[in-house]
């Protein structure tokens, strides 16, 4: 591993920080040494985009203590409830979203990032290599993060059974009770995703940038290099540039990599047609790099940038090794390079360098 990837690696490079500064430098000069041309796109955003999921938690919690009266009290109409729930739920919905993307603001802090856009010399590319450069220490990990969001799920399931119940009976009070003490524990576990402290991410995104550069050295002329900034903002710098320079990935192989441990299965995430032929490919190409290498759809709770990349025209699909204890640490001021030697990422790259 180069100098230079090391320092990247040491950094912690939370998306609109010195750190992240420090570390597109570091990596614009390590793919200029490779003969790369390397041009940054910039783009501003707010970390305001975390409270998407805090914000769905808290407003769940309050229709959950809105909808007990409605289920409960025999002067108000059967169909209340389920009203009263559907309209709130939509509203819900729409109002996270809008911050999930960054249409709303819900507090956060202004800042500005970059992407890098790296090609050789008078070429095309018709294949980029994308990695993540940012990272994220949160309030709990990403295996707390999926907790929180299926057990909203499983609250949102709940409450419609309730209110569907209400329509024909009333559901007995202790049924409500513990629906309603089950939503508000998911929404308070939702509104730990706040940004608390600051972590290398040395599975989450350290191990994807190893493994672009390993690939990048000796990759095809046509291969070109695009390094994504404010990933875990929800996918900013993907969005960013789906939406400014399409033109660039449509009707092109991208692979994404990101959050590739040492252990797990080595999973090629797909999105549609396109992106499920080039996971083919590369699932014989990537055979043995792990003791199992699967094709899969985008687990429910998880996003990554090859998702709008894919809603841009390309036929993109994302590479990443991990299991639940990875999924403990990531997100976490844990996730350190002790006890993590890079291998599976290295293969990784080395086998992408040699894709046909």
């Amino acid at each position: 591993m180069s100098p230079g990837l090391e320092a990247v690696l040491a950094l912690e490079r939370e998306a609109g920080t010195a750190g992240a500064a420090d570390a597109r430098a570091l990596l614009t000069r390590e793919l200029e040494a490779l003969g790369y041309e390397v041009v940054a796109q910039r783009f501003a955003f707010s970390t305001g985009t975390l409270n998407a999921l805090p914000v769905l938690g808290g407003g769940l919690g309050w229709l959950t203590l809105l909808q007990i009266p409605l289920l409960l009290l025999p002067a108000v109409p059967r169909w209340a409830a389920l009203a009263v729930l559907l309209a709130g739920l939509a509203c819900l919905v729409l109002i996270a979203r809008a911050i999930g993307i960054g249409a709303a603001t819900s507090g956060g802090e202004p800042r500005e990032d970059a992407n890098l856009v790296a090609t050789r010399p008078g070429t095309a590319p018709t294949r980029w290599l994308v990695a993540h450069l940012d990272t994220k220490a949160q309030g709990h990990s990403m295996a707390g993060r999926l907790v929180a969001v299926w057990l909203l799920l499983a609250a949102v399931g709940a409450l419609l059974a309730l209110a569907a119940w209400r329509l024909s009976a009333g559901p007995p009070v202790p049924v409500v009770a513990a629906a309603a003490a089950a939503s508000v524990t998911a929404g308070l576990l939702a509104g730990r995703g706040r940004l608390k402290g600051r972590t290398v991410g040395a599975r989450d995104n350290g191990s994807g940038l190893v493994a672009l550069l390993a690939a990048a050295e000796h990759a095809a002329l046509a291969t070109g290099v695009i390094i994504t900034g404010a990933e875990e903002f929800g996918l900013v710098g993907a969005r960013i540039l789906a939406q400014q320079r399409p033109e660039l990935v449509r009707d092109r192989d991208v692979i994404n990599l990101d959050t590739i441990d040492d252990r797990g299965d080595l999973a090629i995430v797909l999105h549609d047609a396109p992106g499920a032929r080039l996971a083919a490919k590369l699932e014989v190409q990537l055979a043995g790099v792990a003791p199992r290498v699967r094709r899969r759809r985008l687990p429910l709770g998880i996003f990554v940038d090859s998702y709008p990349l894919a809603r841009a025209g390309a036929r993109a699909v994302t590479i990443g090794r991990l299991d639940w204890a990875t999924l403990r640490l990531i997100h976490t001021a844990r996730d350190t390079r002790e006890g993590f030697a890079f291998d599976t990422a290295r293969a990784v790259g080395e086998r992408l360098a040699r894709l046909g």
